[in-house]
């Protein structure tokens, strides 16, 4: 069952609920009643044409080449599923995913291909406006000794349900490297399947959340190790407020002769209020015996004696909670590699929480 089977038949049935464990707390059939209607342009609409100029249809990433989603078309090609996008160069590539109409569902497939022995960026973003729901798939290939970054960056509509499902599959001596940044939307999951082959591939895999309202944001992944000598890092981090829900599900599974894997997950998140909620499922699988492997997790409040630390040096106290909060996520911004998008994420780290200058 998922969202996307869903759109595609009409039948809310499909939907994902809270008796599957691995959506429990993303329950879309609980939310969904009714799907609004697939919207299918007409030859000419403006549903596949040129992104205007203005801050809705722009991303905040910059490159020479980019790749727009608009309203479930991908632009300059009139497609929905399977819609081939392959490096062909080093440098950058903008996937821009654009949701303008409201009381619509979509659904869209890309297949993204880093070929052997290149080093790949991939910078996306994703925004809307109104009561959408949709589904956007990327499946994923980097061939041996090849590398992709991606960094996300999603700003869905407060009335929004997105989907966003990556599908990774490595070869040997191949890296991914990926980084969330999400203020979550009225039900937004971002979910990310590694198939990790060991032989010297390796994965890094982080993510901030930044909630407030009642904005709800899942960040769920699975690697799955499934040969020897391979490493992932992973490091979420979490700031929720007011009545928000924070979701975060890892699960890394080291299969039987993956022996030599190096594994390390860590989720940590900061409750504000009293209504806000993370909810945490860190697993680790192993079926292997010669490994390292470790997982931490903790939930909590602000340092009480940091805060009064700063106040006694003459720095108000909401000024010291939002320093505070912004150096506790900083520590994952300060991971991505590409240096144009580490300092956007700053940057909207620094938007949300209020410390822009």
């Amino acid at each position: 069952m998922t969202l996307a089977a869903a759109i595609k038949t009409g039948d809310v049935s499909q939907l994902p609920s809270r008796r599957d464990e691995d959506w429990r707390w993303t329950d879309l059939r609980g939310l969904i009643r009714s799907l609004p209607p697939r919207y299918e342009p007409k030859a000419g609409h403006g549903a596949f044409a040129i992104v205007r100029d203005d801050e809705l249809y722009r991303s905040p990433f910059e490159a020479t080449r980019q790749v727009t989603v608009l309203n479930g078309g991908i632009c300059g090609l009139g497609l929905r599923e399977a819609a081939p996008l392959v490096f062909d160069k080093h440098d950058p590539v903008v996937l821009l995913d654009v949701q303008t109409l409201g009381d619509i569902s979509e659904v869209t497939a890309l297949k993204i291909t880093v070929p052997a022995g290149l080093s790949a960026v991939l910078l996306e973003s994703h925004v809307g406006q109104g009561r959408y729901v949709t589904s956007l798939s990327l499946d994923i290939v980097v061939e041996a000794g090849g590398s992709l970054e991606r960094v996300l960056l999603a700003e869905d509509d407060p009335e929004g349900v997105s989907i966003v499902d990556a599908t990774v599959d490595l070869a040997p001596g191949a890296t991914f490297s990926q980084t969330i940044l999400t203020f979550g939307g009225r039900r937004q999951r971002i979910e990310t399947h590694i198939t990790h082959p060991g032989q010297g591939a390796a994965v890094r895999l982080d993510g901030v959340y930044l909630l407030r309202d009642q904005r709800h944001a899942d960040l769920t992944t699975v690697v799955t190790h499934g040969g020897r000598d391979g490493t992932t890092s992973q490091l979420t981090k979490g700031v929720v407020r007011d009545q928000a829900r924070g979701v975060f599900q890892g699960r890394i599974v080291v299969e039987g002769g993956a022996d030599g894997t190096e594994a390390r997950m860590g989720h940590h998140a900061l409750i504000l209020s009293d209504k806000a909620e993370v909810d945490a499922k860190p697993e680790l699988l192993i079926f292997a015996d010669d490994v390292q492997c470790a997982h931490g997790n903790t939930v909590g409040a602000l340092d009480e004696a940091a805060i009064f630390y700063a106040r006694q040096r003459g720095m108000p106290e909401d000024v010291a909670r939002a320093m505070l909060t912004e150096a506790f996520v900083g520590e994952v911004v300060d991971r991505i590699g590409h240096e144009g998008a580490r300092e956007i994420a700053r940057a909207w780290v620094s938007a949300q929480l209020g410390t822009a200058e």
